[in-house]
């Protein structure tokens, strides 16, 4: 190994060689019909980055997708390396896919996914490679409706029965955010929200994360995703 070679550099070539309201959208955007964004312009910031994911979710729930960046040419060119503009945190459930919802495609989006959102080692390592590595300047931490994993840390907790193997470690990480306000299918549903605002302030707090939102170069949001109209609103 050559020495004096920056540890960031290598760790991008090996990347590289291995081959908020409800009802109210990501950002406030004007654009109706969205032009296929060339390759360069990659949004920058946080809100360029909101905006870009708002306009996707648009084209994903009125059946205007443009499935971009699937080309031949934009294949090859990610040969020798990445540039995503958002670090995507969300459930594994197979109703909700970031690519698929935000309309983006090979080489926009780092998507990390965990039944609930939840957070470990793993899924805060991922999340910091892409802010840290990347310069990725935005994290969503994007639950949906009807929560599979939300709705078993809630009933293990109100029936008091373990659930099995590890389902019990993903039910204890979410117990913290059980909205006991509410009752049945409404508790179930104020949890996915209130799920999202815990992990989003656990990633706030990471050090090296909250260094760069200071900075205005990163923005750490949470939102969720209606499964009957499609819709990914912002969750203040």
């Amino acid at each position: 190994m050559t020495t004096g070679t920056p540890r960031r550099t290598l760790l991008r070539a090996a990347v590289a060689g291995t081959a908020v309201t409800a009802g109210v959208t990501l950002t406030a955007s004007s654009a109706g019909a969205a032009v296929t964004r060339p390759r360069s312009a990659r949004p920058a910031t946080p809100d360029q980055a909101l905006l870009e994911l708002s306009e996707g979710n648009k084209r994903w729930r009125t059946f205007r997708q443009q499935h971009p960046h699937e080309t031949e040419t934009v294949r090859q060119t990610l040969v020798t390396g990445q540039h995503p503009f958002a670090v995507v945190l969300g459930c594994i459930d197979s109703r909700v896919p970031p690519e698929l919802a935000f309309d983006q495609g090979l080489g926009d989006l780092m998507t990390v996914r965990s039944a609930g959102e939840v957070l470990d080692e793993a899924v805060l390592g991922s999340i910091a490679y892409g802010v840290l590595e990347l310069e990725i300047p935005l994290v969503l931490v994007l639950g949906h409706q009807s929560c599979g994993a939300v709705a078993a840390a809630v009933e293990a907790e109100e029936t008091g029965e373990r659930l099995p193997a590890h389902i019990q470690y993903l039910a204890d990480q979410i117990k913290p955010a059980i909205d006991h306000s509410q009752h049945g299918d409404a508790r179930v549903d104020a949890t996915v929200s209130a799920n999202v605002k815990m992990v989003q302030a656990r990633l706030a707090a990471e050090p090296d994360l909250a260094a760069r939102v200071s900075q205005g170069k990163l923005a750490i949001v949470g939102a969720r995703y209606e499964l009957t109209n499609q819709l990914v609103h912002r969750i203040a």
